[in-house]
């Protein structure tokens, strides 16, 4: 890897003008140059000085008024799974680069270089050739944070002689050897588990948590091989702040476990009486694996560790902050043993999930999961902050004119609820439907008996998502389901029933990935007549964040069906101005 290609050469160069060049800002080189016309070839002694002489000439000196570009030489045969990313803004977070990369494909690897420069650079192997070259295309040039990025190929010795590896899930499982620090992207923990621990403190704690002049937090993170942030800067005047712990598992507990001795010592030190519970942040996808059926995971997190857990509800989550408040309470170690066996649980449905979502993340190309902020930073796409507002628009509308188009969902609720749903003279319902911005009615019940009502929500898919999330609150909150059950309900939406057979897929592959992708149940009722608009009936049943992301899939196929469905226009004719539907 320490061979050079020189490209952008004026055609006066020499070997000399070459020599020169190098000699004056000291990169030493083992070889003779070739020169070639337009293009150079030189060998360095090490990959340090071939790193020093791409980052300190390419794109930077000039040689016969051409500025030069330099980077590997790679022979095409071994341009294969192995890129170069340099020019990194020294102060990204690794979460987002993994998150950036992982867009592209399954990495195998991503390794730090150390290099002299304030920017860092990383080498990244691809599972596959087309991914590693979709990535290049994508990224080099691309600006982040005011830097442009710079991507190369660089010598894959494996791409000769073996095809696409096997196994490797899609996301990051063997990362090669530990990146380690550097003036880029800061001390990186010798292994990270893909989730990082995220706490909440009380904010009279942070100033002993940082210590003088930041020596005690360097210390934890020095002892625990671990990077901690501490955002005091969100949530102004809240009485608690948010802390993210990236290391192993094993380094997120003993950072969490310090941290917790650090409070209990100011505590008695500043004459604090009250008790101060371990707080934990995790996203609400992962929380109904975590509670178990019936409450059973958690009671038994409960026993086996001598704590009592209790989790914020639902309805306190909204579309910008999808976290669920864990609050553990017990001894410092009984804290710490619970905190280990949570993590563990949601560490586990983050990797199901993860391998789930990666590999059918090419099922319906578009899905912006982001904005639906379905997963947690470090999932494909993801920024760093958890609570980062999307862009506007970002909602998966299936419009072409650029307004997401409004949809109709019947959501199915306890016939008891019905009254905590309309609230005093409708009040509730009002309030609901004016937060959501949908249209929200309950139809009229099917006989005497019937157990279930039918809530008709009519809107685009943010106005679904928050007026779904508060009916599912809100039956939480007056106790329709058991305090630590999850609330399951069933949701129906009507498509053309010429677009069943794409929903159900092949031999009812793509609701089978879809099942399996959002952990609801998705059911296509077999012989069932078209309605009056020859539409047909997909059933969904589940939690919150797993319905909407079905309804969300489910969406997606309809739209690419539609586009599908649109006449082509005739040879010789005007195209259609685009219309807004």
């Amino acid at each position: 890897m320490n061979k050079l290609y020189i490209g952008n050469v004026s055609a006066e160069a020499t070997e000399e003008d070459l020599e020169s060049i190098f000699e004056q800002w000291k990169i030493p080189h083992s070889g003779p140059f070739l020169v070639k016309t337009g293009y150079a070839f030189v060998d360095c002694p090490d990959e340090k000085a071939a790193m020093k002489a791409i980052d300190v000439l390419s794109g930077k000196v000039e040689l016969h008024g051409k500025l030069l570009e330099v980077e590997h030489s790679v022979p095409k045969r071994q341009r294969s799974c192995k890129l170069q990313i340099r020019n990194i803004p020294p102060h990204m977070q690794w979460e987002v680069l993994d998150g950036m990369l992982a867009q592209y494909g399954a990495v195998d690897s991503c390794e730090q270089v150390n290099t002299d420069t304030e920017t860092a650079v990383v080498n990244v192997r691809y599972a596959a050739k087309d991914q590693a070259r979709l990535a290049m295309e994508k990224l080099n040039g691309s600006m982040m944070e005011n830097y442009a990025l710079k991507v190369s190929y660089i010598p894959d010795e494996t791409a000769a002689q073996e095809g696409p590896s096997p196994g490797g899930r899609r996301g990051f499982n063997s990362r090669g050897p530990p990146r380690s620090g550097s003036p880029g992207l800061g001390a990186r923990p010798k292994v990270q588990s893909d989730i990082p621990l995220r706490m909440l403190v009380p904010t009279q704690f942070v100033g002993a948590i940082i210590g003088k002049e930041g020596a005690t937090i360097r210390n934890i993170t020095k002892q625990t091989h671990s990077k901690i942030d501490i955002h005091r800067k969100e949530n102004a005047g809240a009485a608690e702040k948010p802390i993210t712990i990236h290391s192993t598992p094993e380094g997120c507990s003993n950072a969490c476990r310090t941290i917790m001795e650090i409070m209990q010592k100011e505590a008695i030190d500043t004459k604090f009486t009250e008790e101060i519970p371990l707080k934990i942040l995790a996203h609400n996808n992962f929380v109904g694996r975590l509670i178990g059926k019936e409450g059973r995971n958690l009671k038994k997190i409960e026993q086996d560790t001598e704590t009592k857990i209790t989790i914020s509800p639902l309805q306190d989550l909204t579309l910008y902050n999808p976290e669920r408040t864990i609050t553990v309470k017990g001894t410092i170690e009984a804290c710490s043993r619970a905190e280990e066996e949570v993590m563990k649980k949601v560490g586990e449905s983050y990797d199901s999930d993860m391998a789930a979502m990666n590999l059918q993340s090419n099922l319906i190309p578009g899905l912006n999961l982001n904005a639906l902020g379905l997963f947690p930073s470090g999932a494909p796409g993801m920024g760093s902050n958890m609570t980062s507002v999307p862009p506007p628009g970002a909602h998966g509308g299936s419009s072409f004119g650029g307004h997401p188009e409004s949809e109709t969902v019947h959501l199915f609720i306890p016939a008891l609820a019905v009254g905590a749903i309309i609230g005093k003279q409708g009040q509730h319902i009002k309030q609901l439907s004016h937060f959501a911005g949908a249209s929200i009615k309950i139809a009229p019940a099917e006989g005497m008996d019937a157990k279930l009502r039918m809530v008709i929500i009519i809107g685009p898919p943010e106005a679904q998502f928050k007026a779904q999330c508060r009916i599912f609150g809100k039956l939480k909150e007056e106790n329709f389901f058991g305090p630590k059950e999850e609330v399951k309900l069933e949701a129906h939406i009507k498509v053309p029933s010429f677009a069943a057979g794409r929903v159900i897929g092949k031999g009812g592959k793509t609701v089978n990935d879809l099942q399996n992708l959002t952990c609801a149940e998705v059911v296509v009722p077999r012989d069932q007549a078209p309605d009056e608009n020859d539409q047909v009936i997909v059933k969904i049943s589940g939690h919150f964040f797993a319905c909407q992301l079905a309804q969300r899939k489910i969406q997606e196929i309809l739209t690419q069906v539609r586009r599908q469905q649109q006449p082509k226009p005739a040879p010789g004719a005007q195209p259609p101005p685009s219309r807004r539907k």
